[in-house]
């Protein structure tokens, strides 16, 4: 695996995220006959949080964001992006392993949207993610915290 590090988002960070944002999920929005270019980075410029958000550096260069937002029942696992260049080494597990840890410690449940068909939800579900509800665009999943 290569070497990676996290460190929290900035402002300075959104446009980065969002031009990676188009290009992980170009294929599935277009399978979906969702794509708009301009929609889906403005979508997620309209909700950045940089407080919820980190930025994932693979030797020091950027890779990727994910974010972790509370909410009254639940944390939202959101922005979970990786530069198609990383995918596949081990590092989206690290870091999902990284966020969720202070989740299982603090036995709070984590709840995420995928898109369907997404290669991502394997991913998902290897860490203890499992279907909630879905519909035809959208699979909700939550996972409980594990011991």
């Amino acid at each position: 695996m290569a070497d990676w590090e996290i460190r929290p988002a900035s402002g300075h960070d959104v446009e980065a995220i969002a031009e990676l944002r188009a290009v992980v999920m170009r294929d599935d929005l277009e399978r979906l006959g969702r794509y708009d270019p301009h929609r889906v980075r403005q979508r997620f410029r309209d909700g950045f949080t940089p407080g919820h958000t980190w930025v994932v550096e693979v030797r020091g260069a950027f890779a990727g964001s994910v974010a972790l937002r509370p909410a009254d029942d639940a944390h939202w696992l959101e922005h979970f992006y990786l530069d198609p260049a990383h995918q596949g080494a081990g590092i989206g597990t690290a870091v999902l392993r990284h966020v969720l840890a202070p989740c299982d410690r603090d036995r709070v449940p984590v709840r995420l949207q995928v898109l369907q068909g997404s290669p991502a939800r394997r991913l998902y579900e290897r860490h203890g993610f499992t279907v909630d509800t879905e519909d035809a665009v959208d699979v909700y999943m939550l996972r409980t915290p594990s011991a």
